[in-house]
């Protein structure tokens, strides 16, 4: 069994309000603006440059081989879901800008002189020239259609290996296959009806046309929703984050109390392989207890383990932080401890009341010859605003994308106001 790295929930203290000298007014004192930038909280080294603000539903991005930025908008912007972001003075900031594409959607990847976008029922791909520009934005190639989208875990986050293979999440509308959804007691359907088509991963050839669930294959199942992964190229193999269930003090009260239910379950690191099957909506992973719990729908108390074993976690992080990007970490700008780490955004939580909410940062778990080696750490904080914004969820900026620029920078995108982050690292 690989080995787990687990750790309770904490509570972070967050920067408190900046303020600047700014004068006086009407007998008080102006307050200076904080810009995106000088709002977040870094490790020593690290600063922050603002790319763009207030740009939409920033979702995933890429970032070519020459530093162009390619973000995908979960709603259109000027009737455009895909810009293309350059900065040509070298201050970090985008200052030539340009929007094709005209479908909403999350996913957006760069591979073999292509760029690879989503809607919640398609991916598409547009070919690059040699100066990364995109040769035709308004004829895009359909390669994969007739994905399934019940507006609910919709978004269609996609990744590619270096061997042809284009891997599409299609997240479960569900939260736990029950007779009634999010019903109070309702018993799980068994076995799962969504599994057939959701709830798991999907390959496709990377280059060929108009593929459907019929031409590509089921790569991984039991995984309610995934927008975070990554092809992990130091093991040859997919990871990802998995958003875990919730609702299990409101739905099954005789069993979890509201603390036990913001804390569980465990938001998991998945590393996949052909078959893998990580036991949604069956079982969960419980990360105090550090082993797998038989779902109530499904007979569970909060004690009982499942009579089959399902696939184990690499990482178990505290619940309800939503893990919305992950990246694993190539470049030789960061310090050395960096070196082939995976990076995971966390959007923050909305489900953790009474208790405070949480997340809303970007976490570090250093990885040696492929696994998990230590204990993982928040990377990016104050996304939030602070501390209070943090507990009540009302926050400034959750985090959603990552990607690495040819330097070795990282992006970070968020999409309440649309601000893209470049995060760099100077001795």
């Amino acid at each position: 069994m690989r080995s787990i790295v687990t750790t309770v929930i904490f509570f972070l203290v967050g920067l408190g309000a900046f303020a600047g000298g700014g004068g006086k007014k009407g007998g008080k004192h102006a307050v200076r603006p904080t810009d995106a930038a000088s709002q977040l909280k870094l490790p020593t080294g690290f600063s922050a440059v603002t790319v763009v603000e207030n740009f939409g539903k920033t979702r995933h991005i890429a970032v070519a081989p020459n530093g162009a930025i390619f973000v995908k908008l979960a709603r259109l912007k000027d009737g455009k879901g895909i810009y293309r972001l350059e900065d040509t003075n070298g201050d970090g900031k985008a200052d030539k800008i340009s929007g094709f594409g005209t479908f909403p959607g999350t996913g957006m990847a760069i591979r073999d002189g292509y760029l690879y976008a989503s809607s919640d029922e398609e991916v598409f791909r547009f070919k690059l020239d040699a100066n990364n520009n995109v040769v035709d934005g308004d004829k895009p190639e359909k390669i994969v259609t007739g994905l399934l989208s019940r507006h609910e875990h919709e978004a269609k986050a996609i990744t590619l290996d270096h061997s042809g293979n284009l891997f599409v999440n299609i997240g479960a509308y569900s939260n736990a296959c029950q007779l009634a959804d999010r019903q109070k007691g309702s018993p799980g359907q068994m076995p799962c009806p969504i599994l057939d088509s959701a709830g798991g991963i999907w390959e496709f050839k990377a280059d060929q046309p108009n593929q459907t669930y019929g031409t590509g294959a089921r790569y991984a199942t039991g995984l309610r929703n995934v927008v975070g992964f990554d092809w992990n190229t130091q093991t040859n193999s997919l990871f990802v984050m998995q958003h875990g269930r919730d609702q299990l003090s409101s739905l099954f009260p005789q069993y979890w109390n509201d603390k036990q239910s913001a804390e569980l379950p465990a938001e998991c690191m998945y590393e996949l392989h052909k078959g893998s099957n990580c036991g949604w909506p069956y079982i969960f992973y419980d990360q105090i207890q550090h082993r797998q719990v038989l779902g109530p729908e499904y007979g569970g108390d909060g004690k009982k383990g499942p009579d089959k074993q399902y696939q184990d976690p690499i990482v178990a992080f505290p619940g309800h932080l939503a893990p919305n990007g992950l990246l694993f970490y190539t470049g030789n700008q960061f310090p050395e401890k960096y070196k082939n780490g995976a990076f995971v955004a966390f959007h923050g939580s909305w489900n953790r009341a009474p208790e405070p909410q949480a997340g809303y940062f970007v976490v570090f778990v250093p990885f040696n010859n492929g696994k998990p080696s230590g204990k993982w750490e928040v990377f990016a904080d104050n996304f939030s605003g602070g501390p209070e914004k943090t507990a009540s969820g009302r926050v400034d900026y959750r985090p959603c994308g990552l990607a690495q620029g040819p330097d070795g920078s990282m992006y970070v995108t968020d999409d309440t106001k649309g601000t893209i982050w470049k995060i760099s690292y100077k001795k």
